[in-house]
């Protein structure tokens, strides 16, 4: 089945030319003006994938985005979202309510397209040879893609599971953001590698263990440490 992605624009010009590209890329698009139809949408027939407007008529995109996060059927969706705001603030704040990527406006076209492949390429990638991955109570089933603590299952968004399952495919290896960036988010990240840091703050929230577990190293990034000592 092809891959079916949500595009929330209020602009029609800019609406047409990112499902004019992202048709031509094989992809299947499907629109909404505001952020209720959004909403609408989301929750009758889950996306692939959702590109989604910051600025929305209703309901803006950081509640779209917040609303998808809160509901288990949708919180795994990957975000990429589009903003006229390119103020590291109004980035943050996306990427805090879980979007898995950030374009400001204006932007390419062709760079969306290669953000949307990179995304669904780690998120579909082959699994490794294991199928679980372990750190203490976490567990991470690659094939699945279900995290659990505790024997409770925890959810994450597409780009914190990617995150993680990099992190405890590579323990006690000092890991630098823009190599994070690099091999997690699978090319040169233009937005800044403050995006590393927030992800690493969701992940240690959700799971507490990493509060410890996951050290900063500081001014060049993060290192998974053996959780028995």
């Amino acid at each position: 089945m092809p891959t079916r992605i949500l595009v929330v624009e209020d602009d029609p010009d800019i609406a047409d030319l990112v499902a004019r590209y992202l048709d031509k890329a094989g992809f299947v698009t499907e629109r909404a003006a505001n952020g209720r139809d959004a909403l609408k949408a989301i929750a009758a027939r889950p996306p692939d994938l959702l590109v989604l407007d910051l600025m929305l008529p209703q309901v803006d995109g950081l509640e779209v985005c917040r609303q998808a996060r809160a509901n288990a059927a949708t919180a795994a969706i990957p975000i990429i979202m589009l903003t006229a705001r390119a103020e590291e603030s109004e980035r943050i704040v996306g990427l805090e309510l879980g979007a898995d990527d950030y374009l400001a406006k204006p932007f390419s076209p062709n760079e969306l397209v290669a953000r949307v492949r990179a995304l669904l390429r780690r998120i579909h990638r082959v699994a490794p040879a294991a199928k679980t991955l372990a750190y203490g109570p976490i567990a991470l089933d690659t094939e699945r893609h279900v995290v659990s603590a505790h024997g409770r299952d925890v959810t994450l968004t597409a780009k914190e599971f990617l995150l993680l399952e990099y992190l405890l495919l590579h323990p006690g290896r000092v890991l630098s953001r823009d190599l994070l960036l690099t091999d997690v988010w699978g090319y040169r990240y233009t937005g800044g590698t403050r995006t590393v840091d927030v992800h690493v703050r969701r992940l240690r929230e959700k799971l507490p263990i990493l509060a410890d577990g996951l050290v900063t190293v500081k001014q060049f990034g993060y290192k998974l440490v053996d959780p028995t000592t």
